[in-house]
């Protein structure tokens, strides 16, 4: 039986970026043969990576990359925040978010099917990724945006990629005006653009349920139509980026900021991090000592 240094594992840790401890056992699995051992991890960071599947990835980052007329903007997720702050995660996502921009792929299939500059498809990047880091990982979702010269971007990360905007300005090219749309929308989470998005079966829903709210406070029925349209126009500025109050300057809405530097809101893209998926309660300490028996 060969003698396991630290050496050895440390050369292993090196080769293969993979856990001290996953080291170790590899090479005691093969009796210190780095070869076999590399083989052994690449199995096993594979295995694990199909074995953490049902794990929910609930944490991560946005990110948003703008080159010339092209910007993306993409979710990532992992399991835990620690690792969203992991080097080695924040480099995935920087790689996607480039390949994402060259390939403008049509779909998350597509890009997880897609080939990188390296070679090796999406998916099988991310599965290496995920034998290296030792976390389930996903590409979650992402959207291609482009633009004219005439028209800006946006590119707002807020939290350090808690929350991710992308907006789309047309009639300017100032990037900053841009960006400062980002930020209220990052702040505000507005559904839509303007109220012509909305289709007419969603306000006339909100106008049922307004009606009758109106008319369970006692109101008389011939001034509930009036209070029922005064609702609806506060429902709209709710959710209607143009209809909100400036964060940067609540006295004007966002329509008359971005009037006033002569452009439109053509579209934007929200991400917040794990919205709509189930976080995984576990004890870290718990967590921390099932490592240490491995």
């Amino acid at each position: 039986m060969a003698t396991i240094t630290a050496q050895m594992v440390k050369e292993l840790r090196e080769k293969t970026g993979a856990g001290m401890m996953d080291c170790k056992k590899a090479l005691t699995q093969t009796d210190g043969d780095m070869d076999k051992a590399i083989d052994f991890l690449r199995e096993k960071g594979m295995a694990s990576a199909a074995k953490k599947a049902d794990r929910i990835a609930a944490e991560g980052l946005t990110s948003v990359v703008v080159n010339g007329n092209d910007a993306v903007i993409l979710e990532v997720n992992a399991e835990t925040d620690f690792v969203a702050k992991n080097e080695g995660f924040q480099t995935l996502v920087k790689e996607l978010a480039e390949h994402l921009l060259a390939a403008k792929p049509a779909d998350v299939d597509a890009a997880l099917a897609s080939t990188m500059a390296n070679g090796a498809t999406v998916a099988d990047h991310i599965s290496a990724a995920i034998a290296k880091i030792g976390e389930k990982m996903n590409l979650r979702r992402f959207e291609v945006k482009t633009k004219t010269d005439n028209d800006a971007f946006g590119a707002y990360l807020h939290m350090g990629g808690r929350i991710g905007v992308l907006t789309v300005l047309e009639g300017t090219t100032d990037a900053d005006t841009a960006k400062d749309v980002s930020m209220h929308i990052a702040a505000l989470n507005p559904k839509y653009v303007s109220r012509d998005q909305i289709s007419a079966e969603e306000v006339e829903h909100e106008r049922e349920v307004l009606t009758q709210q109106a008319l369970n406070e006692g109101k008389p029925e011939k001034i509930v139509v009036k209070m029922v349209e005064g609702r609806l126009g506060k429902y709209f500025e709710d959710i209607c980026l143009l209809d909100q109050a400036f964060v940067k300057d609540s006295d004007q809405k966002v329509r008359k900021f971005v009037e006033s530097k002569g452009a439109t809101v053509r579209e934007f893209v929200r991400y917040e991090v794990g919205e709509g998926l189930e976080k995984r309660e576990e004890n870290f300490a718990e967590e921390v000592m099932n490592q240490m028996k491995k």
